[in-house]
């Protein structure tokens, strides 16, 4: 499939990086010759510098035959000239746009992208993805990491194992066997900075950091297992009163079991256009690190802090100044993630990674119809697959035990019709059915192989 990205900015590196790496003939575009220069050296893609939203710079890039358009430069009005010159002069037939500003995002507008109006396909807002990411943080506060799948109904799980945890050095075949009703299984593992798919007899250490596919009426007991308390979030301080800050807290006041929160906003026009907004959010305009205003803040005696500005730098060191002022919980919005290796050592508990969330966005709207959901992992090391069996596919009918999946994937779960089942080697995969896969990077190629699923356009 050709492929046309236009931004090579994070967000377009990723997505760049994806696809060239399964065989896709991609073409970088971006303004910035230096960014094009970067993906072309270190990527098998080709490069144009140039506006994106210009006629013959999209005609460099091979638009007349190019299957779908990728805009994710750092502009929504480029991104969005770009579809419709895209569509209008090029006919291409899959268009897809990263929007940031609120207004363009609004419901009511919706129909403004029509394919007789502004023809984009699929509209992706980071700040939106973000928001819903930082309230999963939320909703498992003991976790690192979480996203779920199977409409709910299945929760991943990222755990930081310590010296308290009561299952270490305990083979994972052995787990099975002493919590065999526990609908959990361990499907990815993070030590000493290397990421790996277990093998049964693998032990868990102090100090590993692990993924986990749950049940989401088992989540309590999966992390009470692994020796993580669950406490339900009731006061929540967040720092930072953008888009995302801002999505947030909306979201907490309409939900039912009624979180307080309290806002933090340095600038005065957005910490009063927040107080406008909100409703049962107390908004206080000053700077989040400031510690008379986390004092104001009470921040000894929330239950959480979510540092979501758009400076790395000043959500550490925000989330670093809470928790030594007795907030119990910690979470920080990080761009750079040469900066997650920080998080550990700084003592924050949890981090959100934009451009995961958006890579992940993206990459589930540009797979086949039959993959449901896609989520990257780390640095792009991994992915996790959701995905509907076709009858076509080589592991329909077969038992998991006999499926020739690389080393580095695991099953996580199955969903059968309504229910829910913890895959083992007895399990019969059929067609319809719904499956969970955790692939390392290098092996999603062979997977999409097993599923007959290759990325395409509709």
């Amino acid at each position: 499939m050709k492929v046309i990205i236009c931004g090579a900015g994070q967000v377009g590196w990723q997505i760049a990086r994806h696809l060239s790496g399964e065989k896709n003939d991609v073409t970088v575009v971006d303004n910035n010759a230096e960014l094009v220069r970067r993906a072309t050296e270190a990527l098998d893609v080709q490069g144009i510098a140039g506006f994106a939203s210009y006629p013959d710079v999209l005609e460099r890039a091979g638009a007349r035959d190019a299957d779908m358009i990728i805009a994710a430069t750092h502009s929504d009005e480029v991104n969005m000239v770009t579809c419709q010159v895209a569509h209008s002069v090029f006919g291409i037939t899959r268009k897809i746009a990263r929007l940031r500003a609120q207004s363009y995002l609004d419901a009511i507008y919706s129909d403004l992208y029509r394919r007789d109006h502004l023809p984009i396909d699929v509209v992706i807002s980071p700040e939106k993805e973000v928001a819903e990411a930082a309230l999963q943080r939320l909703a498992a506060p003991s976790t690192f990491d979480t996203e779920s799948f199977m409409g709910g109904r299945v929760q991943l799980l990222g755990v930081a194992l310590d010296e308290e945890c009561p299952v270490l050095n305990t083979p994972l075949r052995q787990l099975t066997d002493l919590f065999s009703t526990l609908r959990a299984i361990v499907v990815g593992v993070r030590r000493e900075g290397r990421l790996f798919a277990p093998e049964p007899g693998d032990q868990l250490f102090a100090n590993d950091q692990i993924y986990v596919f749950s049940h989401v009426e088992d989540v309590n007991r999966t992390l009470d297992i692994f020796g993580k308390a669950t406490k339900k979030q009731e006061r929540v301080v967040i720092i930072g009163g953008g888009n995302v800050g801002l999505a947030v807290a909306m979201a907490l006041e309409n939900r039912t079991d009624r979180i307080r929160a309290k806002m933090i906003e340095r600038s005065r026009p957005q910490a009063e256009r927040a107080a406008d907004i909100l409703q049962r959010t107390i908004v206080l305009n000053g700077d989040g690190m400031n510690m008379e205003l986390l004092n104001e803040a009470n921040i000894d005696r929330a239950d959480a802090v979510l540092a979501v500005t758009d400076d790395d730098k000043t959500n550490i060191l925000a989330a670093v100044r809470a928790k030594q002022a007795g907030c119990p919980m910690a979470i920080a919005l990080i761009n750079d993630p040469t900066l997650v290796p920080l998080m550990g050592a700084l003592d924050i508990d949890a981090y959100i990674n934009p451009r995961a969330t958006t890579v992940s966005s993206i990459l589930r709207h540009i797979r086949h119809g039959r993959v449901r959901a896609i989520y990257s992992i780390g640095d792009a090391e991994a992915e996790v697959i959701e995905a509907q069996v076709l009858s076509t596919s080589p592991i329909a009918g077969r038992q998991v035990r006999d499926i020739e999946f690389p080393e580095g994937v695991l099953m996580g779960a199955v969903m059968k019709g309504d229910k829910i089942v913890k895959p083992t080697g007895d399990t019969k995969i059929e067609e319809d059915d719904v499956i969970v896969l955790f692939c390392m990077a290098g092996d999603v190629p062979e997977v999409e192989r097993l599923l007959q699923v290759s990325i395409d356009f509709f």
